[in-house]
Parts: structure tokens; C-alpha cells; sequence
């Protein structure tokens, strides 16, 4: 099925009205559980849960952290930001309640979750749109441009200097230095990684010989370990290039080139351009397992194409008695609109409702 896009800015608006509103109550004693999720009340729950995965929703989970440990006495969260494909193994071994991964289970991963899901499977609950932006470090260039042959030029080593003719086409009437492209990339297994090499084999196809993967595959460039080490390297690198997610980004005060969509469009980075991708996104999955597939040619105006889903990966069934009522209470509390409102201010972009709707059912239906 295809998801309409519903008035992100609107719902996010009101959802962000609500939760001010809320934030005048001195009441920080449990809740009674709401009847959909969605309010200011917490479906609180005591204990401690351990979960752990990707390091781009790492500053989203925190935040949930924060607010629903205020919220709920005796909860506990602990999320370790090990990547994605650490955090996948911690699921499979036992040693995480759920893991955050910014790209789906692998054919031969989905089997060994299964099999940690006592009478149910490992389904894919959709929680963090993590933007990943394209982060630049040149003196003097404020407004980057680039078509997604280009980018794909620029990673894979046959655009070399900035001045080459392929990023002044992009970028007409700039002032272009001469000097060498520092690329960086990912030196740990990530869905970042995952979902930027899957936008380039898929848009510049011609250009990216190196198809997707969670490890780069292309030559040269310079590895740098987690998001924030990505940015870090940016940061202190002239000349330099890299993808990380726009949170990381924007806590850098790092440079984000407007990047070619499929209208043809040089679009900006913003949660609502990200949002727009997102809301054209096809649900793949069955029944509560909402695994989705992007289309990073999406024709769509205005809409900016480099966006990942971070997912929480949980079972359906066989979560631990002592773990359920938490796991349960966390996410409900992540899915609601004041959860995904809290994200906007962290450089991510809210759930279309219509998507948010569909978790906080799932959340629901977990036993």
C-alpha cells in the first residue's frame, strides 16, 4: 500500500502546541495508561530494558529516555549506540530486548531473530526518519549542489577535485577551489552506510559500481567510526565530504549541500523535505511488521531523496515477562505525537501520521 502524505507541519505543529501545554503539570508521579498512546500520559511501567543498535537515533532516544524516566518512577532505559549491525546481534543473542537498526534484517538474520520471539517474529517497527545529509567542509562555498551522478562521482573516486567540471555543471557561477575532495565513510557496519549506498545504486546507477552494503565497498577515502565520529572528521578536515544524519549535522554546525531529487529539483535538507520522501514510502511488511521501502527517486516537489527509517526491531511475541509492560510502555511513548514531536528540534523528522498511526498499533498488539 501506498502512504499519502498527511500534513506533516500541521500535525507536528499541534502535536508541538500539546505537548507545551502539557509541560505546565507538576505531575510527574506513573499515569494511568492512555487509551491511544498518543497524549501526554505514559503507559508507564517499572524495571530496566536493555537495548542497543543504531547510532543515528542515538540523540531521539535519549530524549525518549529522558522524558519517559521523568515520567515513570522506577523505569529504567539503557540504549548502547554500537551501530546497527552490532545491535542486531545483540537481538539475535539474547543480550538486547531490541535493537535499533537504520536498515531492515537481512533474509539470513530474519530466521535467527525469529528464533528469539517465542510464538511470534522479529517485525520491523518504524520509529526515527533520520535525514541523512550530505556534510562538506570548503571555505567559502555555502550552497553546494549536487546531482546524484555527481555525489556517486565524488565516492567513488573519479571526481577528484572540486573544481571538476561534473560539480561546476551542479553549481553554475560558483567560486570553486582547486584543491583535493577528502572523502570519509563509515568504518563500522551501519545502516547509514546501508541506506546512502542504496540511494546511489539506485539513482546513478551508471556511477556506483558498488552496490549496497552496511560496509563501504568503494576505494580510498578516509573511515571514520559512528555518526559522530563522521562529523568530528568533517569538522576538522578541509576539503572534506562525508553523509551522516542531519542531527549530527546540525550539532556540528556543519555545511549540508542541497542534493537532486527525481522532479529534477536541487532540494534542501529540512524535516519537511525529508518528510515528504517518507510519506511516499510502500509498507513491504505483513501485518504488524511495518518494514517499508523507500523510493529515492521520488518525484515528488520539494522533497529531499537521502532519508533512512531507523526501525526498532522487537518480538511480536515472547518478549520476557519481566521486560514486556517496559518495551511496550517505551515505544508507545516513542510512537505517540508528543514522542515524535520531541524530534524535530533534534534534526530528524516526525513520522507522517499516517505511518505513526500504523507503529503505535503495532506497539500495541505486542505480547
Amino acid at each position: 500500500m501506498k502512504l499519502q502524505r498527511h500534513g506533516t507541519i500541521a500535525c507536528l505543529a499541534l502535536a508541538t502546541a500539546l505537548a507545551v501545554s502539557a509541560c505546565g503539570s507538576d505531575n510527574n508521579e506513573p499515569t494511568e495508561p492512555s487509551a491511544s498512546g498518543s497524549s501526554a500520559a505514559a503507559d508507564c511501567a517499572t524495571g530496566t530494558i536493555n537495548a542497543q543498535g543504531s547510532s543515528a537515533q542515538k540523540n531521539a532516544v535519549d530524549e525518549w529516555r529522558k522524558a519517559y524516566q521523568q515520567k515513570c518512577a522506577g523505569s529504567t532505559i539503557n540504549y548502547e549506540p554500537s551501530g546497527s549491525g552490532a545491535g542486531i546481534q545483540a537481538f539475535i543473542a539474547g543480550t538486547a530486548d531490541f535493537a535499533g537498526s537504520d536498515s531492515a534484517l537481512k533474509d539470513e538474520e530474519q530466521p535467527k531473530a525469529d528464533a528469539k520471539c517465542s510464538g511470534g517474529k522479529a517485525i520491523h517497527l518504524p520509529m526515527v526518519i533520520g535525514p541523512v545529509a550530505i556534510v562538506y567542509n570548503v571555505d567559502g562555498l555555502d550552497n553546494l549542489q549536487l546531482k546524484p551522478a555527481t555525489l556517486a562521482k565524488i565516492f567513488a573516486g573519479k571526481v577528484t577535485k572540486w573544481d571538476d567540471a561534473a560539480i561546476k555543471a551542479d553549481n553554475p557561477g560558483a567560486t570553486l577551489p582547486s584543491s583535493t575532495i577528502q572523502t570519509v565513510h563509515r568504518s563500522d557496519e551501519s545502516g547509514t552506510t546501508d541506506n546512502f549506498t542504496d540511494f546511489l545504486a539506485k539513482t546513478a546507477e551508471a556511477d556506483w559500481t558498488f552496490g549496497k552494503g552496511k560496509a563501504w565497498k568503494a576505494p580510498g577515502g578516509t573511515g571514520a567510526a559512528k555518526s559522530d565520529g563522521v562529523a568530528s572528521a568533517v569538522k576538522q578536515a578541509k576539503g572534506s565530504i562525508s553523509y551522516v544524519e542531519m542531527s549530527y549535522a546540525e550539532n556540528g554546525g556543519l555545511k549540508m549541500a542541497k542534493i537532486g531529487n527525481g522532479a529534477g529539483e536541487f532540494a534542501e535538507l529540512t524535516p519537511e523535505s525529508a518528510g515528504k520522501t517518507i510519506a511516499g514510502a510502500e509498507v513491504v511488511g505483513q501485518g504488524d511488521d511495518l518494514k517499508m521501502k523507500i523510493d529515492f527517486n521520488t518525484k515528488e516537489a520539494g522533497a529531499y531523496p537521502i532519508v533512512l527509517v531507523t526501525y526498532e526491531i522487537v518480538c511480536s511475541k515472547g518478549l520476557a515477562a519481566d521486560k514486556l509492560a517496559l518495551v511496550k510502555g517505551f515505544l508507545s511513548y516513542a510512537a505517540s505525537t508528543d514522542g515524535q514531536a520531541d524530534l524535530t528540534e533534534l534534526g530528524y523528522a516526525p513520522l507522517p501520521e499516517t505511518v505513526r498511526t500504523k507503529v503505535e498499533a503495532s506497539v500495541k498488539a505486542l505480547a
